[in-house]
């Protein structure tokens, strides 16, 4: 996926997301190797030390069709169908396909 391909991908998620809660989320890349995983995330004004509430934490749950969300949000890896995945999640659609990280 190159640079451009990436955006798109978080541009929607983004819409997605603001367009379902009628709130602003944070949907971010990576930088250096890490520069193609997305960090999904309440904007920095309702985090406290960047940690995402509670609150915020179980609405992008419910937005995602994730159980449980971490309190710094939720990290998309770059492969494996991960962007499919979650662009279908934050359009409130079942994905298509399911990413499966690589963890070297």
């Amino acid at each position: 996926m190159d640079y451009f391909e990436r955006d798109d991908v978080i541009r929607r998620i983004k819409t997605a997301l603001e367009s379902r809660s009628g709130k602003k989320w944070r949907v971010t890349h990576g930088r250096g190797t890490a520069s193609y995983w997305l960090r999904i995330t309440a904007p920095p004004k309702r985090c406290a030390r960047g940690v995402v509430s509670p609150e915020d934490q179980e609405e992008l749950g419910q937005l995602l069709g994730e159980e449980q969300i971490g309190s710094q949000g939720v990290s998309v890896p770059d492969q494996d169908g991960s962007y499919q995945e979650f662009i279908d999640r934050a359009e409130g659609r079942e994905p298509s396909v399911k990413g499966a990280p690589n963890w070297d």
